[in-house]
């Protein structure tokens, strides 16, 4: 007998409502478009966050303390996945994560949207995350680019990785003197296109670029080293947003100065994907996996009518790319539109998305850490 609603405790995919968070820079109508939503205008909101239990890091707003965290999409009720987990973590992400990790995803993901270049930043790898901010996990991150826009005639693009010859006492120089176009001079630039797959480890000098539109898979942390003072656009960042709280010269221990040339960069970070899984005219396809990182794992799933997907006793996300349809399990079906993501407990057994439209139906699944070493 077909089920009206789901618990809350980890039976069914719960749907969750979309998670915004404040930035220094400015982006965000591609975002809005996802949803439906026309004629907007780029803002400090240029980011959505997936599967969520991180709060953002901003100065000035430091009393919104849900920012960013992601919240069940059910009528009259106002929870966070976050509690939601705390409250059942062994149902919720499964007992051998929860062995290990704890009540802790491990994970966090981001639809982001640039106007404008981001400022040359850097995260903490694990180990100078644990040194500096006491905390347990860095923020080694990937990029997947969806889509794109031109921004002032200028494809879209990121930096990656130091060039030969970038000495730590250069990029200290560089920012004594807010010596922009120098800093960038420092990094690889490249021009980039839907499919195209970037892993950034921690430590690792970058900038997305203007009109970027990807997703970000990432540690779950929001710790962010800027070197620049000002934005592109003219926004002033304040100085512990560019340090963290750990002061301008140890911030410079969180860069890696390791130089690579410009191919030895795309042999070191560009990722490839395969498929997985193919069964007629549907399939998934492994987008950034455990072979290149133990820090989390993302495929896309490509549905022309319907496909069943075993959940192997692990939580993940889903976040509909493209496409209508549906998300079935145990007897409780749920639609679905472009824009609209979805927490998989590790309960769940199995579930199946069916393709109800006229577009093609893509949709991008979101893991946590590998659990076993």
């Amino acid at each position: 007998m077909n089920k009206s609603l789901p618990t809350l405790y980890g039976d069914f995919p719960l749907k969750l409502a979309p998670a915004r968070a404040w930035r220094t820079y400015v982006g965000g109508k591609l975002i809005e478009e996802l949803h439906g939503v026309a004629d907007q205008d780029d803002n400090h909101f240029p980011e959505e966050w997936l599967m969520s239990i991180v709060s953002a890091r901003n100065v000035g707003r430091e009393h919104i303390v849900d920012e960013g965290l992601s919240k069940v999409d059910l009528p009259d009720i106002d929870v966070s996945l976050k509690s939601l987990i705390n409250e059942n973590a062994a149902e919720f992400l499964g007992e051998s994560h929860f062995e290990k990790f704890g009540n802790n995803t491990g994970v966090l993901a981001k639809i982001i949207d640039s106007a404008e270049r981001l400022t040359v930043q850097v995260h903490p790898n694990r180990d100078k995350a644990k040194e500096l901010f006491n905390s347990a996990y860095g923020k080694t991150e990937c990029w997947h680019i969806i889509g794109g826009r031109e921004i002032n005639g200028e494809p879209p693009y990121v930096y990656l990785g130091f060039k030969p010859g970038v000495t730590r006492e250069l990029w200290e120089s560089l920012f004594e003197n807010q010596d922009i176009e120098g800093m960038l001079n420092c990094l690889h630039k490249y021009d980039v296109k839907p499919g195209d797959t970037f892993l950034i480890e921690g430590g690792t000098p970058h900038a997305i670029g203007s009109g970027c539109l990807l997703v970000e898979i990432q540690e779950p942390t929001d710790l962010t080293i800027r070197i620049e003072k000002v934005s592109p656009t003219g926004f002033e960042i304040d100085d512990f947003m560019c340090h963290q709280g750990i002061g301008f010269e140890k911030m410079f221990d969180c860069f890696n100065y390791d130089t690579y040339t410009q191919e030895e960069t795309l042999e070191k970070w560009y990722v490839r994907p395969f498929v997985r899984t193919e069964v007629r005219d549907n399939r998934e396809i492994e987008l950034i996996g455990y072979q290149q990182t133990p820090y989390f794992k993302m495929t896309l799933v490509e549905v022309e009518s319907e496909i069943d997907i075993t959940n192997d006793g692990v939580f993940s996300g889903l976040y509909i790319l493209s496409g209508s349809g549906s998300i079935g399990s145990e007897g409780y079906r749920q639609s679905f539109n472009i824009g609209d993501q979805f927490f998989i407990p590790a309960k769940v057994s199995g579930f199946t998305l069916r393709n109800e439209g006229d577009q093609p139906l893509k949709a991008l699944r979101i893991f946590g850490p590998r659990i076993t070493d």
